[in-house]
């Protein structure tokens, strides 16, 4: 290789490695600016790099960290604890709670908008039982049971064996039950003889059932969350709001219909005469239970989740509801009494929805990039995540994009390779900025494509 040759390469390698700032100064960047609502012309550009937004989003976040005990030392697959910018003014007026742990998070997003003692290890008690579901409706998606299934009643699934102070659906010798009812019975009545009625129908023990419980939470990635048993009443089932909350918004996304056909059904009815043995079918006493969530058909919204006590835990509760296109879940632990957990549903629900939104821009599709020395002549680009994100009420009215690339694009590129930034503004200033990489690998071009864009590249470099 000649002098020349490894001046041009030398200079290519150190426009390659730069630093990947997004500041209007660098002459390597292409900017794009479109409107997403609004059709108006767009002054918006997005703001050089400096310490001084860096240092006021730190002190900015170290005041929300105080005011909320937020997460500081692991991070909850799912769930975002680095507030933006934009709501830490709402989350600072954040209200009071009697509780003891608590997290609200955007469903969609996973921007967490408040949390108390987020990491605080508590039993999660009843609350248990959405695990013992989710894994009931994963084989359900996998086609391996059903909920028309007949499910065997063994002795330890009977409510006459189940541990005092129990919570029940009432199963008995020689009932005919299906695999539906007894998911209603853990949704509704909380039912601890149809949790464990459900692990033995998946698992030959109850112990063997909570290993699959603790291997599920393994992938999950939920690393303090664990379980000795389906139903939740024993203390030793632990688990964090934080923790939880990621659950159940994977749960959601999972079996969204789930909350329609458990959770918000208001009242359970067992046994009926066609659960009944042939003899008894004339008398079934059937006992009407009410769904344990006293917020349904209380605060607007409420679809879900589960509810929860034992001694040792305090009352706690799961919720989740939908106003408009936004959906929030609460999860609310070590309450003192029903009436406490309650209120401070209703409280931080009431103020979230009263102070975000979630937002969901129609990006449309990005436009090609030159590629130097490749085979192909032209990158594409795909958004690194979804563009949703959570809005403060009052902003995102209209909103419009600026694109910024980190040009030129070098072949080779691997596939999922930063080349850029796509920002996200309304009238006020920036509400998101999104990473853009390419949606494939590039392989470098043949030897005469490469030497003739090194010497394109070395002439345009020197304007």
């Amino acid at each position: 290789m000649s002098s020349e040759q490894r001046k041009i390469r030398n200079e290519e390698l150190g426009m390659r490695n730069k630093d990947k700032g997004l500041g209007t100064g660098d002459r390597g960047l292409k900017i794009i600016v479109r409107n997403l609502i609004v059709k108006e012309t767009s002054n918006f550009v997005p703001r050089p790099c400096s310490l001084l937004p860096v240092l006021r989003s730190l002190f900015l976040f170290s005041l929300l960290i105080a005011h909320c005990s937020l997460l500081t030392a692991q991070d909850v697959p799912g769930i975002d604890f680095n507030t933006p910018p934009i709501l830490v003014p709402a989350v600072e007026a954040a209200p009071e709670i009697g509780s003891q742990a608590a997290v609200v998070v955007d469903a969609e997003t996973g921007t967490v908008v408040y949390a108390k003692n987020a990491l605080d290890e508590i039993p999660p008690a009843s609350l248990t039982k959405l695990m013992t579901m989710h894994l009931v409706m994963n084989e359900i998606n996998e086609g391996r049971v059903s909920l028309d299934d007949i499910v065997p009643l063994g002795e330890e699934s009977w409510a006459q064996n189940q541990p005092p102070r129990s919570s029940l659906m009432f199963l008995a010798p020689g009932q005919t039950v299906t695999l539906r009812e007894i998911m209603l019975g853990m949704a509704i009545p909380s039912g601890n003889d149809a949790a464990v009625a459900a692990a033995l129908y998946l698992a030959p023990s109850v112990d063997d059932f909570a290993k699959i419980m603790n291997r599920e939470a393994r992938r999950m990635g939920l690393v303090k969350t664990r379980f000795v048993e389906p139903s939740g009443i024993s203390e030793d089932n632990m688990t964090t709001a934080a923790e939880f909350a990621a659950f159940c918004m994977e749960y959601i996304r999972l079996h969204p219909y789930s909350l329609s056909e458990f959770h918000s059904v208001r009242e359970f009815a067992y046994p009926k005469s066609m659960n009944m043995p042939e003899a008894l079918r004339n008398r079934p006493r059937t006992i009407v239970q009410p769904n344990r969530n006293n917020l349904l058909g209380v605060f607007p919204g409420v679809d879900g989740i589960k509810t929860g006590y034992i001694d040792e835990s305090g009352y706690n509760i799961a919720l989740t509801a939908q106003q408009k296109d936004t959906r929030f879940i609460a999860v609310i632990l070590g309450a003192e009494g029903s009436r406490i957990r309650d209120r401070d549903g209703q409280t931080l629900l009431s103020w979230a929805f009263a102070n975000f939104k979630t937002v969901r821009p129609e990006i449309p599709p990005l436009e090609k990039v030159k590629l130097w020395k490749g085979r192909e002549k032209q990158v594409s680009l795909r958004l690194a995540e979804s563009s949703a994100f959570t809005s403060p009420l009052d902003r995102a009215a209209s909103l419009r994009y600026a694109i910024k690339i980190n040009e030129p694009l070098v072949a080779p590129l691997p596939a999922s390779y930063s080349v850029g930034w796509l920002f996200l503004a309304d009238d006020e200033g920036e509400l998101r900025r999104i990473q853009l990489v390419t949606a494939e690998e590039y392989q470098q071009g043949n030897i005469f494509k490469r030497i003739w864009d090194s010497i394109r590249l070395f002439f345009m470099k020197r304007r």
